[in-house]
């Protein structure tokens, strides 16, 4: 069964920083991209970065760019998402996602994603 499970999240102050980290067992995450995606009250998931698990090859969000990376641990299985330089509308919860899209447009997208964590909280204070 597979599970992904965030963590990593909290309250801090624009301009700021957090590391969000993702931990994914239950099978071999091979060839997967990994992904970010983040829901803000009253608005729909939005994408925010994604990595492919071998090649480790990233997309993002424009409004992140520059400011959060995201990166993986092989070793340990696990997904990170550093935001740096955090922004009042930064403030969603954030979710891991797994997945095999086929296209970037898919891996930019909730609809490429199969397996879902259930989020942690991001709150950044103006």
């Amino acid at each position: 069964q597979v599970q992904l499970v965030e963590s990593g999240g909290g309250l801090v102050q624009a301009g700021g920083s957090l590391r969000l980290s993702c931990e994914a067992s239950g099978r071999t995450f091979s060839g997967y991209a990994m992904g970010w995606f983040r829901q803000a009250p009253g608005k729909e998931r939005e994408f925010v970065a994604t990595i492919r698990w071998t090649s480790g090859r990233t997309y993002y969000e424009d409004a992140v760019k520059g400011r959060f990376t995201i990166s993986r641990d092989n070793a340990k299985n696990t997904v990170y998402l550093q935001m740096n330089s955090l922004k009042p509308e930064d403030t969603a919860v954030y979710h891991c996602a797994a997945g095999l899209p086929l296209t970037t447009a898919q891996a930019m997208g909730a609809n490429g994603y199969g397996y879902w964590g259930q989020g942690t909280q991001v709150t950044v204070s103006s």
